[in-house]
């Protein structure tokens, strides 16, 4: 248990750190999700405005921390060259 009043301090920013990246992983996912299914479904246009909405918040999620810079540009990178293919496969 936390003795000082600089520890319990820390121990409330945490708590709240935790639940804002949370909360952002989380969002994060659900964008990824909806490129993905996009993708799965063929449909190219709506694959393309998923991925366009998808990009800022995968880059805010790097901005804040909760994913790293290299992760992010690697997801992009592969969701943008998968929905490329869309294209060339039909």
């Amino acid at each position: 248990m936390a003795n000082t009043a600089s520890a319990r301090k820390r121990i409330r920013q945490n708590e709240k750190r935790l639940e804002r990246n949370r909360a952002r992983r989380s969002r994060v996912r659900t964008f990824l999700r909806a490129v993905e299914d996009a993708i799965s479904g063929g449909d190219k246009a709506k694959a393309q405005e998923a991925f366009r909405l998808a990009q800022p918040e995968l880059q805010r999620a790097a901005d804040k921390g909760v994913t790293h810079d290299n992760t992010v540009a690697r997801k992009l990178s592969r969701l943008s060259a998968r929905i490329k293919a869309i294209g060339a496969a039909a």
